[in-house]
């Protein structure tokens, strides 16, 4: 795993925390629920991409 991905998936982290605790305070929960939702959907968009590419070299390296 490459550490530019940690470091993307922390900033994202962050962020979605910052706005999350922003909005909760101004009294929109709903909202602050989608900034985490799309957060985690970014993310896991993300580890998707890792996950296939992961698949890929098994399947190379055992030649099937």
């Amino acid at each position: 795993m490459e550490v530019d991905l940690i470091f993307k998936i922390a900033a994202i982290g962050i962020l979605v925390a910052v706005l999350n605790q922003l909005l909760i305070r101004s009294g929109r929960e709903e909202q602050g629920l989608m900034v985490v939702l799309a957060g985690l959907v970014c993310v896991l968009m993300l580890m998707v991409r890792e996950i296939s590419d992961l698949f890929d070299l098994i399947k190379s390296l055992f030649d099937f």
